[in-house]
């Protein structure tokens, strides 16, 4: 299965960012999968990582975007609530 590496929305990529690192709790969004791997106890490391299994990786990738999506939900649902 073919995944897109840009957002639908060409000018979302800084939110979005933005948004990954808020959620895995640093400054820096590149250093969000490296956070998240250390909590699940995967052996994440710079560079190739050839010995990490798909479920590892899948799991890294599954946690950070799940609470992407979480937080946009929320996000969403609190701007509903204060325009009403």
């Amino acid at each position: 299965m073919s995944r897109r590496k840009r957002p639908l929305v060409p000018g979302a990529r800084a939110e979005l960012d933005a948004l990954k690192a808020q959620v895995a709790h640093v400054a820096d969004p590149n250093q969000a999968k490296y956070e998240v791997a250390s909590e699940l106890h995967v052996p994440l490391q710079r560079g190739y990582n050839g010995q990490l299994s798909s479920h590892d990786a899948g799991r890294i990738g599954g946690r950070l975007g799940g609470s992407m999506v979480k937080e946009m939900v929320r996000m969403a649902a609190q701007a509903m609530n204060q325009k009403s």
